[in-house]
């Protein structure tokens, strides 16, 4: 069985804003796995916790969100 999120849980999990993960989910380097019917929340799971790590460690050496994108997109490719 594999772990949901809410956007603050995973914000909370990666030390990250829920504006950030917001930014992210916007501009497509993360996406929700569904939503709830009843409140329409977005639910996230273990593999955005790793892309947002990925994210961030990325972040931290100075690359651009472009650079990250085409990263992503080629660790997902293999």
């Amino acid at each position: 069985m594999r772990n949901l999120y809410l956007i603050k849980d995973i914000a909370r999990l990666t030390g990250l804003s829920i504006d950030t993960v917001k930014f992210y989910l916007k501009i497509g380097l993360i996406s929700e796995i569904g939503r709830s019917p009843e409140t329409n929340f977005r639910y996230f799971d273990d593999s955005t916790v790793e892309t947002l790590n990925k994210i961030i460690r990325m972040r931290k050496q100075k690359f651009p969100i472009q650079e990250i994108r085409k990263n992503l997109e080629a660790i997902t490719a293999l």
